[in-house]
C-alpha cells in the first residue's frame, strides 16, 4: 500500500478578477507531497508558485480542485504549516524570544512547556547571545533565523517557504541553506521552498517541481539524486543544472512567441 501524502493538490485551478479581467493563476495543479520531502518550486514570476504555497498555508482557496494535508481538505490556515516569508514578518516590539515564543503562547501552551521550546529552537539557529535583542538589532540573516525558529516552535510539520533567502547577500545565504538543510534533518520537517535559482533548489532539494506561466501550472518534476552534501561545482551538479536551466529557458521562449 503507498503511502499517503503528507500534502496533496488535485487539479487546482485558481483565478482572480483584476480590473474586470480574469487573470488565470493556476491551472490544473498536480502534486503529492511524501513527509519528511524537500520539494523546491521554480519557475518565472507569474507562473503561481507563491500562489500555490498560499493555497496550502490555508490563505486562499482553489477556485477548482482540491489541497489536502493527510486527506483532508485545507479550510485555512493552521500551526501544523508554517510560513516564512522574504520579508522575515517578525514583530518588532517584541524580542527574538518573544517572537518565537508567540505561537505557542496564543495556543496557551503552559509557560514551562514554552519556555523549553524557545530555549531549545534558539540554540537550534544559533542565536542564544541574541535571545533577548529587537528585531532592529538582528541582521537579515538573523531575522530569517528567528522566523524559521518561530515556525518551528508552534509545532508546525510542513514549513512553507516563500523566497526566503531572496534578500540576502551570497555569503549570509550559503550560510542560511546549510542550517535550514540541518535543521530539516535534525527534525524530520516537510519543506516546500519557492525559489528562482536553479542553483538553490538543486543543493537544497529532494525533487525539484518546474512550474511555468500563462497560466500557472506544473510543467514538470525532477528527483535530484545527487548525493548530499552537494557540491555545486561538481560535474553531476552542473549538468542538473544545465537541464533545468535549458526547460526554463524554453518555457520563457514560448511564453514571449
Amino acid at each position: 500500500m503507498d503511502e499517503i501524502p503528507i500534502l496533496e493538490l488535485r487539479g487546482v485551478d485558481k483565478t482572480f478578477a483584476l480590473n474586470g479581467a480574469r487573470i488565470d493563476a493556476l491551472r490544473g495543479a498536480t502534486l503529492a507531497v511524501r513527509k519528511g520531502e524537500f520539494v523546491c518550486l521554480i519557475g518565472a514570476s507569474g507562473c503561481g508558485k507563491s500562489t500555490l504555497l498560499r493555497i496550502v498555508a490555508g490563505f486562499e482557496q482553489p477556485s477548482a480542485g482540491e489541497a489536502l494535508m493527510w486527506s483532508k481538505p485545507i479550510s485555512g490556515p493552521a500551526p501544523d504549516r508554517g510560513m516564512v516569508f522574504q520579508d522575515y514578518g517578525l514583530f518588532p516590539w517584541l524580542t527574538v524570544r518573544q517572537n518565537i515564543a508567540f505561537g505557542p503562547s496564543s495556543r496557551g501552551v503552559q509557560r514551562d512547556r514554552i519556555a523549553a521550546t524557545v530555549d531549545r529552537f534558539v540554540e537550534m539557529v544559533g542565536l542564544a547571545r541574541f535571545a533577548d535583542a529587537h528585531p532592529h538589532q538582528l541582521s537579515g540573516g538573523m531575522k530569517q533565523r528567528v522566523a524559521i525558529a518561530r515556525v518551528l516552535a508552534n509545532d508546525a510539520d510542513v514549513v512553507l517557504m516563500d523566497e526566503p533567502f531572496g534578500a540576502l547577500d551570497a555569503m549570509t545565504r550559503e550560510r542560511l541553506q546549510d542550517d535550514l538543510l540541518a535543521i530539516w534533518r535534525s527534525t524530520g520537517l516537510t519543506v516546500i521552498f519557492v525559489t528562482h535559482s536553479i542553483e538553490e533548489a538543486i543543493l537544497l532539494a529532494d525533487r525539484v517541481v518546474v512550474m511555468e506561466p500563462g497560466p500557472g501550472r506544473i510543467a514538470s518534476e525532477h528527483a535530484i539524486a545527487l548525493p548530499r552534501p552537494r557540491d555545486v561545482a561538481s560535474p553531476e551538479f552542473n549538468a542538473v543544472r544545465r537541464e533545468l536551466g535549458a526547460l526554463l529557458h524554453s518555457h520563457h521562449a514560448r511564453k514571449a512567441s
